[in-house]
C-alpha cells in the first residue's frame, strides 16, 4: 500500500472518530443538562448516543472527561466570537483613550452576548444544574479550562493596560466586569430580571458606559 491510499486511510479514520465523539459529546450535553453531572451515569450517556457503555470508553474514560471536553468545546466558541467581534480587541490603527475604551466594551459586550445567545453553554460553563457547584472535574481539567477562559477575557486586559490601569487595577476591573456580566446573565436566564423591570442588555450597556468614569485615560480628551 503506498503512502497516498495509507493517508487516505488514516484520514477516513480519522473522520470517523470525529463523528463518533461528537455523537457521544452531543448525547452527553443533552443528558448533563437534564440530570446534572453527579446523577449521570456513562451507561445513560452511551444509551442516549446509540452505543455500548465499552465502546464509548474508547474515546473517553470517564463522564468528568465528557463534561470537560464540552466545556473546553464551549470556551473554544467563545473565544472564537470575540475574536471576531467587530474591534473585539484595541485597535492597532489609532491607539487612542476612545478607541481603546471602545475595544474594552467591545470585547465585554461580545463576552456577554455569547452566553445570552447560548442559554445552554450559560447552564454547562457555570454548572447551574449543580447549584452553581463544580464537582468532579480533576486539577487538570480545572487548569486548563480557567485558562481558556482568561483567554477570552485578554482582550478586556490589553485595554485596560492601555488606558493606564496598573496590573492591579486591570485584575480587579476585569473581575468586576466579569462578576457583572454573570450576575447579569442569571437574573436574565432565570427570569428574575423582570422584577426590575430592566432589560439585560440596557443593564450591561449602563454598566459598560459608565466605566469611563472611573477609568483613568477615558475622560481625557483624544
Amino acid at each position: 500500500m503506498n503512502s497516498a491510499s495509507t493517508k487516505a486511510q488514516d484520514l477516513r479514520r480519522q473522520a470517523l472518530v470525529d463523528i463518533k465523539r461528537g455523537q457521544i459529546l452531543s448525547a452527553a450535553r443533552s443528558v448533563f443538562i437534564e440530570f446534572g453531572l453527579e446523577a449521570v451515569s456513562m451507561r445513560e450517556i452511551a444509551r442516549r448516543a446509540g452505543y455500548t457503555p465499552g465502546a464509548i470508553y474508547s474515546y473517553f474514560t470517564s463522564k468528568e472527561e465528557i463534561y470537560g471536553a464540552l466545556l473546553a468545546e464551549s470556551l473554544e466558541r467563545l473565544n472564537d466570537c470575540i475574536n471576531d467581534s467587530e474591534l473585539a480587541a484595541p485597535t492597532k490603527a489609532v491607539d487612542t483613550p476612545k478607541n481603546n475604551f471602545f475595544a474594552l466594551q467591545k470585547s465585554a459586550l461580545a463576552f456577554y452576548q455569547f452566553y445570552r445567545d447560548n442559554p445552554r453553554d450559560l447552564d454547562l460553563g457555570f454548572y447551574l444544574f449543580q447549584g452553581l457547584k463544580p464537582r468532579g472535574l480533576t486539577n487538570e481539567w480545572d487548569v486548563e479550562l480557567n485558562a481558556r477562559l482568561r483567554d477570552a477575557l485578554r482582550p478586556q486586559e490589553l485595554a485596560l493596560s492601555k488606558l493606564g490601569c496598573s496590573k492591579k487595577e486591570v485584575d480587579t476591573e476585569v473581575t468586576a466586569i466579569f462578576a457583572h456580566i454573570v450576575g447579569v446573565l442569571l437574573l436574565n436566564h432565570t427570569g428574575r430580571i423582570r422584577m426590575f423591570g430592566k432589560g439585560a442588555d440596557e443593564l450591561i450597556m449602563h454598566y459598560l458606559d459608565g466605566l469611563a468614569l472611573r477609568l483613568p485615560k477615558t475622560t481625557k480628551k483624544n
